[in-house]
């Protein structure tokens, strides 16, 4: 009884140990994170103007506008394009990578290197060279597309190409990342699957299909929807590529953080460009959601099976 005893206060003094060294994490946490999130759902129920002291409470006023606008509707639509364009090319080309990569190859770790080097680089010095690379009148990539009979494209002056030049963009940035994660997956699934489906002629494409896809899928879930909620959050690369042009930065490719600093900053409405932040923040909640459903649904789904 009495070592029962003192187990139960070393556990509670132990307990105690951690909640006290938590605590100020916990507080600065909630001081930089929640409460701004808190202010800015307050704010947006008001016309806060940042340069005027009358900011009158007109409820949900600042919503209505925002859907009856077209740059709000623009921006929006272009983000979603932007973001489900990186998710399309990003994870399928980061979970092949790692694929290839995970078996015996020649000079692995130089390659792994490679793919990663990029997420570590800053991403404004890559976007400016990226910039110079899609320039329409002395870029790099119009240099080569001119090899195969290709006439010069305006990449940063049409809209639909400077879309694609952000996907290009992102995707040859972040897919890294990806590919890291997917690496440390496949290295955790067993060599035994792979070989009892070799025993009934399941190898390659196969065996790719039936196994390591489906044993992937909680993993791919949740790269797919991290990739998903920082296509969402994009601004850089296009606040970068489409400067100087027409005299408007992101005047070729209006995206919703763009729209949203430009409101509040530039135009110093506040509550308007709060409730922009928190449709933004809707958007990334459910898709954290979706995220958190789906991976239960697979723990089920696994439990089950077992």
């Amino acid at each position: 009884m009495d070592a029962t005893v003192k187990r139960k206060k070393r556990l509670s003094k132990a307990h105690w140990f951690v909640i006290s060294g938590l605590t100020p994490i916990l507080l600065i946490y909630t001081y930089l994170r929640f409460i701004p999130i808190l202010k800015t759902f307050y704010m947006s129920l008001f016309n806060w103007d940042l340069v005027s002291m009358d900011k009158p409470f007109i409820g949900f006023d600042n919503y209505i506008e925002l859907f009856q606008s077209d740059m709000f509707l623009i921006s929006l639509y272009n983000t979603t394009i932007i973001a489900f364009g990186i998710l399309i090319f990003n994870v399928p080309l980061a979970l092949l990578i790692s694929n290839a990569l995970v078996r015996r190859i020649k000079f692995k770790s130089w390659f792994e290197a490679i793919y990663f080097l990029p997420v570590i680089t800053p991403m404004v010095p890559v976007t400016v060279v990226w910039k110079m690379i899609l320039d329409s009148n002395s870029g790099l990539l119009n240099y080569f597309i001119s090899f195969f009979g290709i006439a010069p494209k305006a990449w940063l002056l049409d809209p639909t190409l400077a879309i694609i030049s952000v996907i290009m963009l992102t995707v040859w940035k972040t897919v890294g990342y990806n590919m890291l994660i997917f690496l440390v997956g496949l290295k955790g699934i067993s060599k035994e699957y792979y070989e009892a489906a070799a025993i009934d002629g399941a190898t390659g494409a196969k065996a790719f299909w039936h196994i390591t896809l489906p044993i992937m899928k909680p993993i791919t879930v949740f790269v797919s929807v991290i990739t998903l909620i920082h296509g969402y959050n994009v601004f850089s690369q296009i606040y970068i590529l489409a400067s100087d042009v027409q005299g408007s930065p992101g005047y070729v490719v209006r995206v919703l953080v763009y729209d949203m600093i430009e409101n509040g900053f530039r135009f110093f409405k506040m509550g308007y460009s709060s409730a922009e932040a928190v449709i933004l923040f809707a958007i990334v909640f459910v898709l954290t959601l979706i995220q958190m459903g789906l991976a239960k649904e697979k723990t089920t789904s696994s439990k089950g099976m077992k």
